[in-house]
């Protein structure tokens, strides 16, 4: 089957792009010229993988993209808690989308769209576990991406609802080795931890995040290819946690100290205004930002059960991806235990 996969030299998109391959399908990348392709190789188990450059936000590259393709894999996104142009995650997250939904109706071939959506695109659930028949209340928005995903979330909902064969998948917080980007923010906040410039845990402790390891996201992807009923949702997460969970995992698999106390939120924020500030300095992106710190102040649990019952999604537990995890940043040189 001929794939199409947007996003393709991102953290997920890569190893999407690779798994496609082993499974045995023809893999288009479309990635922008100026991307990393780090983590696309031209060739994987020996099968080639074909690059399309263009970007999602230009239309007419994107439409000779997706000529000859069966399925659209949308997983192309702007993912940062926050950027000094908030316009870009409009343009990219939801300008993105409409475009792949429009060269589906110009295009022939085009059989299936699977779309990866976020938790965010939900909202919170402060005190309780959502599942997919949460929609976002719009009515509060913790960054300019929770924002933009929720908006393209009901744009692919309607579009199910007129006939486009549309199957939208929410991973939860991924994390996993390969690229240590802001769509990898566990592996970024462990790396901070281990070297000592995030000595406590984050808040206290009360926040719970859906951890989802990369390749279980992966496949839970592929799985739609066969398994996905059009218009329906499907949220790909895992174990319900909180980074202080993650930090004292972390310390007992690597024989290490917890952490001995707790840096309060008010105080995480100060340093995300100072981390803004020296941004619009320096043009480097801030880890931390006070969207950031507003994120932690909520909880994001969710059941994973259909995804389970329907694509045999099976996520890993947290021990078990932080297991890995933790001796591919040793390896890399990142930590050291």
């Amino acid at each position: 089957m001929k794939v199409l996969v947007t996003g393709a030299s991102g953290y997920l998109g890569g190893r999407l792009c690779h798994a496609l391959l082993r499974h045995g399908h023809s893999v288009r990348a479309f990635v922008r010229g100026t991307s990393d392709l780090s983590s696309l190789s031209n060739l994987s188990d020996g099968v080639a993988l074909e690059l399309a450059y263009g970007d999602v936000t230009d239309y007419p590259s994107l439409l000779a993209a997706c000529s000859g393709c069966q399925v659209v894999f949308h997983a192309a996104a702007l993912v940062e808690p926050w950027l000094p142009d908030p316009s870009k995650f409009v343009s990219v997250n939801v300008g993105g989308l409409k475009n792949v939904l429009q060269a589906y109706k110009e295009t022939d071939t085009i059989e299936k769209i699977i779309y990866t959506s976020s938790f965010f695109a939900l909202g919170s659930t402060d005190g309780y576990t959502a599942d997919e028949s949460q929609i976002h209340s719009a009515k509060f928005f913790c960054t300019e991406y929770e924002k933009s995903k929720a908006i393209a979330d009901k744009i692919a909902l309607e579009a199910a609802k007129e006939g486009v064969p549309i199957v939208a998948v929410y991973p939860g917080v991924i994390y996993g080795p390969g690229k240590v980007t802001a769509g990898n923010v566990v592996a970024r906040l462990i790396v901070e931890r281990f070297n000592g410039r995030l000595p406590g845990y984050i808040g206290n402790g009360n926040e719970r995040f859906s951890f989802s390891h990369v390749d279980d996201v992966v496949e839970g992807h592929i799985s739609c290819l066969d398994k996905g009923k059009t218009g329906e949702r499907y949220l790909l997460t895992g174990e319900n946690a909180s980074f202080m969970d993650v930090f004292d995992m972390a310390a007992t698999i690597t024989n290490t100290k917890k952490p001995y106390f707790n840096i309060p939120l008010f105080l995480i924020n100060v340093y995300g205004w100072v981390s803004v500030l020296f941004s619009r300095i320096t043009g480097k992106l801030p880890l931390i930002s006070p969207p950031t710190v507003r994120v932690l102040g909520h909880q994001w649990a969710y059941s994973c059960e259909k995804a389970k019952r329907e694509l045999e999604y099976k996520p890993r537990s947290l021990r078990e991806g932080l297991e890995e995890v933790l001796p591919w940043l040793k390896n890399l040189g990142d930590i050291k235990y």
